[in-house]
């Protein structure tokens, strides 16, 4: 009986739901993603990778940004240790995804949490983050989450890298715009206000400047230091401004 609380008395959100709730919830975004994959397929395709290196890439590695930054200095022979550099810079965000959404990983045993930050794509992280505003998360939700959208950016990307001699240049056919795209939406839904923006342009403006006078993927942290730094202004402000700071 004690297990059995009316969660409504205790102020706790209601559970996420189970497996299919959460493939559900991920579906637009894996619209979205398809895309990316079937670039990125294409990309490492003209690189000289294999299909079965391009998949294994995707499976193992499983982060969109740091693949296209890899693809981008990738160099025969590759240099490894130029690769794993480049997606560390890239990757290092998440540890603030983590960060953000450990603590609301409630209902998830230290071992479940720990495999769920295996597969902590930007999109799922998003979407999770949404979830938690209205319930309470939990590792069925998250699995059907994860599930799909691995399954999708894996698939996405062998037939990116079978098709890419028949795609040719993306850019021709605007597929090199699905990245940035999907992180438009995903900017969007936790927009608020010209806080927001401020750090939007602060990571825009460091990026573009470092871009344009060091190679590399610097620009990628130089764009993360200056965002994290503008959020970090605005809420202190935003502390004094409520009279929260006595100093």
């Amino acid at each position: 009986m004690t297990e059995i609380i009316d969660e409504t008395n205790t102020g706790q959100k209601p559970d996420a739901g189970g497996f299919m709730d959460g493939a559900k919830a991920i579906l637009p975004l894996i619209a979205a993603v398809l895309p990316v994959g079937l670039v990125y397929g294409a990309v490492a395709a003209g690189k000289g990778l294999s299909v079965l290196e391009a998949a294994l890439m995707s499976a193992l590695v499983f982060a969109g940004g740091s693949q296209f930054v890899a693809m981008d200095i990738w160099t025969h022979p590759a240099s490894w240790a130029g690769l794993g550099f480049a997606a560390l810079l890239v990757n290092v965000r998440h540890v603030l995804l983590s960060a953000s959404i450990g603590p609301k990983m409630t209902a998830f045993s230290t071992p479940k949490k720990y495999a769920s930050m295996l597969f902590l794509a930007d999109e799922i992280w998003a979407i999770a983050e949404m979830k938690a505003r209205e319930a309470r998360l939990t590792p069925a939700w998250f699995a059907g989450v994860v599930a799909p959208f691995y399954a999708s950016w894996v698939l996405s990307s062998v037939v990116g890298a079978i098709g890419g001699a028949l795609l040719g240049d993306p850019a021709l056919v605007g597929l090199d715009f699905a990245f940035p795209a999907v992180f438009i939406v995903l900017i969007m839904n936790f927009w608020q206000g010209r806080r927001t923006g401020a750090v939007l342009l602060a990571s825009a403006i460091a990026a573009i400047g470092v871009k344009s006078f060091t190679g590399g993927a610097w620009y990628i942290a130089a764009g993360a230091l200056a965002g994290l730094a503008v959020a970090a202004f605005a809420s202190q402000g935003e502390k004094t401004e409520n009279g929260e700071t006595v100093e």
